[in-house]
């Protein structure tokens, strides 16, 4: 093989463990946090990416009110409910009971 072709099946290979290793990874991880900010209903517990953790009672559009003690109600944009981290909650409060 002369060199050209070697450069051109390393660089091939390089994409590749980057496609599988990084991007695609990724995509899935995107794909779950859009499906679960579009599943939110009432009632259910979540957790923000600034860490507000509360009762979702209200779903519009692109806000979510969010009941964080018996009358304090915040509303955020539903792009900020954190699947993860509600995840993490769900988790911990397991392992506690």
């Amino acid at each position: 093989m002369d060199p050209f072709t070697t450069n051109v099946v390393f660089f091939g290979l390089i994409l590749m463990i980057f496609y599988f290793f990084f991007i695609r990874p990724q995509a899935k991880r995107q794909r779950e946090q859009q499906r679960f900010v579009s599943e939110l209903k009432k009632g259910d517990r979540v957790v923000t990416s600034s860490g507000l953790i509360g009762k979702v009672n209200k779903v519009e559009p692109h806000i979510v009110e969010l009941q964080i003690d018996n009358k304090t109600f915040v509303r955020v944009l539903r792009s900020t409910v954190s699947k993860e981290m509600t995840d993490a909650l769900k988790e911990s409060e397991k392992g506690k009971t």
